[in-house]
């Protein structure tokens, strides 16, 4: 064989190796999902999402158990940047519920940052946190659109599995902008939450069942809620929003 030939095959041989080395990492980066799915029921419709345990461990079990504490019922999606994120307020400024001191006590923990290799594509959790990287709390955002800037730079711990027509409703709502800030002029509220394990659910009528009690327990608790809110007079419970609502942001 003439050595240009060897020379071709040396080279097909080192581009296949590249090729295959690129997948592989590709490959590597798109974690295996739990089984535990959790979905909020907000006034747009369903959002359902799994867990990358084996990503972000102590960010899941913290997230988990405040969804098992209830405490995003009554939260909302202060933010919403079409094409970018829609990001759940923290719980301790953003629910209209009051919360009780096991609410409080697990809302005020903060998470180590738990970085790691996979992307922010759309469908993506990213924990939300200020400047230091150990500060996230339970603010975190729903990717809708591809962003790299934010790889390696906030906690990656799940992903959405169903309820995509839910986020592009949310992303027609009408936004306002707040300095870097965009935000819905209307209020995107998680009326309720609730869990099941994909490998122990056999009976889909119950579990509909249990979701439509869900839905009407959280409506009722927010009448009744809002009914006192209107007695004291503490006004419309989207403008109540703290300072801690605006600083735990994914910056552009």
């Amino acid at each position: 064989m003439c050595s240009s030939g060897r020379v071709s095959i040396a080279i097909a041989i080192a581009c296949m190796s590249l090729l295959f080395g690129a997948i592989s990492g590709a490959i590597a980066t798109v974690p295996e999902l739990g089984s535990a799915r959790v979905v909020f029921q907000t006034n747009y419709g369903d959002i359902e999402f799994g867990f990358y345990h084996s990503v972000a461990p102590k960010t899941v079990e913290h997230i988990f158990k405040l969804v098992r504490l209830g405490c995003y019922n009554t939260n909302h999606f202060f933010r919403v940047d079409k094409g970018f994120v829609a990001q759940v307020a923290d719980v301790a400024g953003g629910r209209t519920a009051p919360m009780n001191e096991v609410q409080r006590l697990e809302a005020e923990k903060t998470i180590v940052g738990e970085f790691s290799d996979v992307k922010h594509v759309r469908g993506i959790l990213s924990m939300g946190r200020y400047s230091d990287p150990d500060s996230a709390q339970s603010s975190f955002s729903i990717l809708l659109g591809d962003a790299p800037h934010l790889d390696g730079q906030y906690a990656i711990f799940g992903k959405v599995t169903k309820g995509d027509e839910t986020l592009r409703k949310l992303e027609q709502v009408p936004t306002r902008t707040e300095g870097i800030f965009v935000m819905p002029t209307e209020r995107i509220t998680i009326l309720s939450t609730y869990y099941y394990d994909t490998g122990a659910e056999t009976c889909e009528e119950d579990r509909l069942i249990l979701k439509r009690r869900l839905a009407a327990s959280a409506v009722e608790i927010e009448k009744q809620h809002m009914m006192g809110r209107n007695a004291t007079k503490l006004g419309d419970p989207f403008f109540n929003v703290t300072l801690l609502d605006l600083e735990i942001m994914i910056p552009l």
